[in-house]
Formats: structure tokens, sequence, C-alpha cells
């Protein structure tokens, strides 16, 4: 069993099953790269207490780098007897400077470093998944080009209600992306991460040390450093803060949401009943007994997974309802949904980016669904209306016309003017024929996206 980083008060060995029971390595050795952040700068800090020396500090920090070195190569491994990742790297450090290692704890506690490594990690897994975000835009963006002068179906409670432009229905969800950018924009850019809590009760090290040592942090890391770091203004609240946790995974939430609700779309529309799309075969799969399928699992598992995601959330609120001030062990257990959400995310937004270019129209299916003369309803409402009949009027008008053209079995473009009078004076064939065009009602209507 790996030494640990406490243990003195105690006459009996733990448990081995409680120790594995415990231990948390298994995970949150993803939190290396930012628990050596924070050694940097307690090493610094100490070293301006004077429990340091320069050149102690000096070895100390070239063995960090090297670490972190292996951790950016993808050489890092660590000692699955060890409990944590703080422990990890402490035994790391002892392992090679024995008596100067064990100073490095001095002041600080794993109360205060694991905090501190969650918000970084969240800040920097934000701007990972914006860019995966930005990828996603890039795709819906060149569908939209590819196919920007076809004309599709705007549905309403799953019915047929107008004709829009394919590119404005897949700019919609461009839309939805840009909001969730926004949002993790936000949250990377105000969160921020405090040092100096200890255990609870702040630090012993100065506040004008800890100032020091985060400025020369911040000069050797710039590239590494996207957001505010400062001493802690509260250091009871600082331990037991998770808000930011569920901030973050509420985010991802929203941003779940949204490529479910695409994820669906494209699933319907793909389905035979529709049949307006046609999915990238490389992105689906077949069954193991019906030898016609072609299943569009992908977005089905994209669909599926966010009850996952939704769970992972209300996961962490659980376990933060009841707890009393400031640390406690339950807390440990925020790293597994945290990480699952990301790591969830990150793998939908990288395949969907490349999922999204082989989509392709059905476009002789969706130019026949197009006849449909109910697509146009509202636009010979809206003709009435200027010519001058009330709104409401106009619908009721054009409501009684779509219903007997309902009973009678009759196209509204093959009724002859007498029976059309009967309805409105305003109407005739000509206006009809001219009003049931895809091209008309889509120009009639004003959107940015178009």
């Amino acid at each position: 069993m790996a030494k640990k980083l406490w243990g003195g008060r105690f006459k009996k060995e733990i448990d081995k099953d409680f120790f594995e029971f415990q231990k948390s390595i298994h995970y949150d050795y993803k939190l290396a790269t930012y628990d050596i952040f924070h050694s940097m700068i307690h090493i610094s800090a100490l070293v301006y207490t004077k429990v340091l020396t320069v050149e102690e500090a000096n070895k100390l920090e070239l063995e960090l780098l090297a670490i972190l070195k292996q951790i950016k190569e993808g050489k890092f491994k660590y000692n699955p007897a060890s409990e944590d990742i703080h422990t990890e790297i402490q035994n790391r450090l002892e392992a090679k400077f024995k008596n100067t290692a064990l100073k490095l704890h001095s002041f600080r506690s794993r109360n205060d470093q694991v905090v501190f490594d969650e918000k970084y990690y969240c800040v920097h897994q934000g701007l990972e998944i914006g860019k995966l975000i930005s990828q996603v835009f890039v795709s819906l963006g060149a569908l939209s080009a590819e196919f920007k002068d076809n004309f599709f179906i705007g549905y309403t409670h799953t019915r047929r209600a107008q004709v829009i432009k394919f590119s404005n229905y897949i700019l919609s969800f461009n839309r939805m992306l840009e909001r969730d950018l926004n949002r993790l924009e936000n949250f990377c850019k105000n969160i921020e991460i405090f040092i100096g809590s200890g255990a609870l009760a702040g630090s012993f090290i100065k506040g004008e040390h800890y100032d020091k040592a985060i400025k020369e942090f911040i000069r050797k890391f710039s590239g590494d450093f996207p957001c505010k770091i400062s001493l802690t203004k509260n250091s009871l609240d600082n331990v037991s803060n998770r808000d930011f946790i569920i901030e973050f995974l509420s985010i991802l939430c929203i941003l779940q949401m949204h490529l479910s609700r695409m994820a669906e779309d494209f699933i319907l529309f793909s389905s035979r009943e529709f049949n307006y799309l046609d999915l990238p075969e490389e992105f689906c799969t077949g069954s193991s007994y019906m030898p016609h399928k072609k299943n569009p699992d992908f977005l089905e598992l994209v669909r599926g997974y966010t009850g996952k995601i939704y769970g992972n959330l209300f996961s962490i609120l659980t376990t933060m309802k009841g707890l009393p001030l400031t640390y406690n062990r339950d807390m440990q257990l925020d790293k597994e949904p945290l990480f699952s959400s990301i790591e969830i995310i990150k793998k939908e937004l990288g395949i969907l980016a490349d999922f999204i270019p082989g989509i392709k129209l059905n476009e002789d299916v969706i130019e026949k669904v197009l006849e449909d003369e109910s697509l146009y309803a509202t636009e010979l409402a809206e003709y009435l209306v200027g010519k001058g009949v009330p709104f409401r009027k106009a619908h009721e008008i054009i409501g009684r016309l779509v219903r007997f053209a309902e009973d009678k079995n009759l196209k509204l473009k093959d009724m002859v003017d007498d029976i059309l009078k009967d309805f409105s004076p305003h109407l005739s064939k000509k206006e009809i024929s001219k009003i049931f065009s895809p091209a008309f009602a889509v120009k009639t209507k004003r959107s940015l996206d178009l």
C-alpha cells in the first residue's frame, strides 16, 4: 500500500477493503496537471515564508515540470495503490527529495487542492468543448450552404405547418449551439480560482506571499492560464463550494438537450415515414436479424445519453443538498459525474462534426410534400389581410375554404373563381396559383438566416 498523507494518530492499519472503497486515484488522476499548478504556486509561497530555500524550491519545481511533461506526452502512469492524485504526486516528490518534499505540504490541505484542481479542470474543459462546438458550427454551415436553395417543411405539434428554407432549418441548430457557447465562455471568463484556504480556516502563509506566488506562476504559465486566480476570500466557503461544478454541468445539460433535439429531428426526418434526409451510413448500423435495416445508432445514443448527462447533474445536486460546512468526504463523489459528462459531450461533438456533412436531402420526396396546399394556408390568409380584410376574418375565411376543399376532395388550385368568390371577393384561381409556391411563401417572410 502506498504511503498516505495522514495516519499519525492511528494505531491500526486501514482496512484493505475500505481503502479500496474510499480511494479515488483511478479517476482523479485526470486532475494531475492542475494539482501540479497548485503545488507550483504553493512552493513559491513557501519560499517567501522561508519554509523552503530557493534551491529546494527549484528541485521540486523541476521534478513537477518533469511529471507535467509526462502528462502532456501521454506517458503519465499513476500507482494504483495511491489514495488520490495529491498523494501520488507527493509520493513521487518524496521518492526523489525525501526531506525537502516533506516540507511541501506545509500550511495546505487536500481540501484546498481539490477545489483548485476542479475549477481549473472545468475551465480547461469548457474551452475544449467550446472548440468542438465551433467545429459543429462549421459543419452545420457547410450543410446549409450545400442546400442553400432548397425548400423544406416546417412543423409545429409534429404537423406540417409552413414552408421554410432548409438552410434556415439547419442554422436554427447553430443558434442553439451559439447560446451554449456563450454560456461556456461566460463560465470560463467569470470563474475565480482561489488558493490559501488550508483545511478550512485559511493558511498560515501571508496573503502578500501568496499574491507574489500567484503573479510568478502566471508569468511562467500564461499559456496554460485562462482564468482569474487569487487568495481565498472566505476559506470556509471555498473548500465547501461545488457551485461551479453544478453550474458547469447545468450548461452541459442544456447543450446536451440541444444535441438530443437535433438527433431526434434527424432520426425522424430520415425515417421511411418522412424520408426527407439520408444519413451517412458510416455512422449507422444494421440489424443482426433484419438484413434491410439501416439504424441511426449514433443519433439514438446521443438522445439516450441525455439521461446520463441529466443524471450526473442531479447526482451532485443531491450530494450537496444537505451537507454541513465545510468539506465532507461525500464531495469526493463529485468527480465521476463531472468527468463522465465532459467525456460524453466531447465525444458526441467530435463525431457530430464529421456526421453532419454526410447528410443528404431526398429532394424528390420533399418536392412532393411541398405540393401539400395546407402549407400555404397562412400565406393565403395574409394575402387577404393585404386586401384590407381583418386577420381574424381572413383566418376564418381560409379555414372554411380549406375545410370545404377537404370535404369535397378538391384542390384549391383547381377551384373555379365562382366557388372561390363565395368565400371572398378577393380570391381567384390566378392569385392562389401565385401564392401556392414555396418560393413565394419563403419570400414573404423575414429571417436573418435565410
